[in-house]
């Protein structure tokens, strides 16, 4: 069965500079495993390959039970020299939340 992020888990995004930072936190302890599983660095930068062009790295809070993505490349420049409708990226958190996995 297929999945929308957005069932089990919210986000935050950041910026600086060209580089975009995208959080990934799970409502429910349960579901962090999964996310651990489904959501590599590599399936975010397929997810997201015409928005991000650069290098995403994936850091693990198990703390929080949340995934940070730094997404290099991201935001046409940055928030002083970018002509996008959004600069900081902030709808990129949405974006991510759209990312389907696979719930077996």
């Amino acid at each position: 069965m297929k999945i929308k992020l957005y069932d089990i888990a919210h986000s935050r995004a950041g910026d600086k500079g060209n580089t975009l930072t995208l959080s990934l936190i799970a409502y429910r302890e349960e579901d962090y495993a999964l996310l651990l599983e489904k959501v590599t660095a590599a399936a975010v930068k397929n997810h997201l390959q015409k928005i991000v062009f650069g290098v995403v790295t994936r850091y693990e809070l198990l703390n929080l039970s949340a995934l940070q993505f730094v997404c290099q490349d991201a935001l046409i420049g940055g928030v002083t020299t970018s002509l996008s409708l959004d600069t900081h990226g902030k709808t990129l958190s949405f974006a991510l939340l759209g990312m389907e996995i696979d719930k077996d």
